[in-house]
This record gives C-alpha cells, structure tokens and sequence, in this order.
C-alpha cells in the first residue's frame, strides 16, 4: 500500500450545491499526515459535535477512502459546519472525496493538473484555477 509521503495541511471543502432548490452543503478543513504504524486511513475529529456533527462522519470516511484510492493517510479534522436543513451524508461524501484528491496533488501523487477537476477544494500551494 503506498503511503501519504508528506503532510498536506489545511485542505479545505466547502460543498455548496444550490441550483434551484437546497441542496447538499458540506464544510470541512482536514490536516492530512503519513500513516501510523497501522497504515490505512485514519480519522481523527477535533470538531464539536455543534459544528460537525458525527452522523456525518461515516459519509465523510466513505469519500476519504474513494478519493485516496488506497492510499494510507492519517486525517485530522481541525473545522468544519453544517447547515441544518442543507447538510447532507451526499455532501460530506463529496467533501472526502474531493479533501483527499486535493491531499494526493498536495503531496505530488497526483499531477498537479488534476485540480482543475476539484470544484470545492482549496490548499496551500494549490495553482489558481481559471473559472
């Protein structure tokens, strides 16, 4: 299994899906580090529950494992919120998914013209999109 070479701090999701009615809203920032000793994904939450709340963590593990594709990476949630009534397990699906593509560019796995395919995601180090 190939692991996360080097830390991509301060990936942020904002998944905002308004296109006529409410849709799927997402917000995440995620620290994402090598691998412990145990490899796979590990995710770790320093969110409150008010901001993030858990029911939407399995969801967002779900779309952090898709976008790695099995690469190994320990994940830190460090902020994120919801909306009440727009918040959904789809948009925090996406906000993993598009959270972890945007980590493997960061760490040079991915080349870096794959963010041109991630609408949500911004990093340190990200080159500007044209939209």
């Amino acid at each position: 299994m190939t692991s996360l070479p080097v830390p991509v701090r301060d990936v942020c999701v904002r998944v905002k899906m308004n296109i006529g009615a409410c849709g799927p809203y997402a917000h995440i920032v995620a620290h994402f580090e090598p691998p412990g000793p145990d490899g796979g994904l590990e995710l770790h939450n320093a969110v409150p529950e008010a901001q993030l709340p858990t029911e939407y963590l399995p969801a967002l593990r779900a779309g952090l494992q898709e976008g790695l594709g099995g690469v190994a990476a320990t994940v830190l949630l460090t902020d994120g919120t919801h909306h009440p009534v727009d918040s959904s397990e789809y948009g925090y699906k996406i906000a993993g998914q598009q959270a972890a593509r945007a980590a493997l560019i960061g760490a040079g796995l991915l080349p870096p013209e794959e963010a041109d395919t991630l609408r949500w995601a911004t990093w340190p180090g990200a080159r500007d999109r044209q939209d």
